[in-house]
């Protein structure tokens, strides 16, 4: 592996670290599960959204998810949309 490899991976470690321990245990398994499923396939600019996605606050991200409040338009609206299906599809298998 390359240096550059090798950091993109650390990262993306970092971030499904970060994801499951987000503090509320619903996000946790949320974002978690999340992160274990389509990190691995996220170039740099996707880590990038996806890491300002974690800094947004777990009642925010819960309403925008659940769809008991519309997503904002945001830098990561495309992240919390992936995050909402992910979740509408989970949730019917």
């Amino acid at each position: 592996m390359t240096d550059t490899s090798n950091l993109i991976e650390n990262r993306r470690k970092r971030l499904k670290f970060r994801s499951w321990h987000r503090g509320t245990r619903e996000m946790d398994l949320l974002l978690g599960r999340f992160a274990e499923r389509y990190l691995d396939g996220y170039a740099e600019d996707d880590l990038d959204l996806y890491e300002e996605v974690l800094e947004l606050s777990d009642p925010d991200l819960y309403n925008w998810v659940s769809g008991r409040e519309d997503i904002p338009d945001s830098a990561g609206q495309k992240i919390i949309s992936d995050l909402k299906e992910f979740t509408l599809t989970r949730s019917l298998n």
